[in-house]
């Protein structure tokens, strides 16, 4: 294994152990308030973590935006991530190089930093309305650190086509 290669196995094994406390530490606090007659009244006081906003979307009959989220911002970094130390283990050039263009490929479709740039956009959206505000809790600093941390990983990461094979794919039949 390259130096490269080891590297980027390390940051990967810090970016799940970013990951976890990124998805179950509070992640936000959005508070709405409301002026009434002078006096200000709180209408909601709302902390999530990423899985806990997941069971609330669920809990309140939508399904469909909870199993994106748990898919794309939970399950496959965790598929992105055990793919990688088989990969680098694998002596089969070719199976290597299958399994690395598989994990490239499911990395376009890994939603975890469109989520965090959708929290920051929201953090900053509530800051800028006055009966709204907003306030970034640990678990956003975590999940926002395994976004920079992953993708450092699979920068880092080098794996060549086995010999006959063009950088791109491999045919079915190989």
């Amino acid at each position: 294994m390259t130096s490269r290669n080891r590297i980027a196995l390390t940051l990967t094994v810090l970016s799940i152990g970013l990951l976890i406390p990124g998805l179950i530490k509070p992640a936000l606090t959005i508070k709405a308030t409301a002026d009434m007659f002078g006096t200000v009244r709180e209408l909601s006081n709302q902390t999530r973590s990423v899985l806990g906003a997941v069971k609330s979307l669920h809990s309140s009959g939508n399904d469909f935006v909870a199993g994106l989220i748990l898919l794309f911002s939970v399950l496959v970094p965790f598929i992105k991530a055990a793919l990688v130390v088989p990969m680098l283990l694998s002596r089969d050039a070719a199976q290597r190089y299958r399994v690395y263009t598989f994990v490239r490929s499911i990395s376009k479709w890994s939603m975890a930093d469109v989520f965090a740039v959708g929290m920051l956009i929201a953090f900053l959206v509530a800051k800028g309305t006055t009966n709204l505000s907003a306030i970034a809790q640990p678990g956003f600093y975590f999940f926002a650190a395994y976004c920079l941390v992953s993708n450092a990983a699979f920068q880092m990461l080098r794996v060549e086509p086995p010999a006959g094979v063009q950088s791109g794919a491999i045919s079915s039949a190989a």
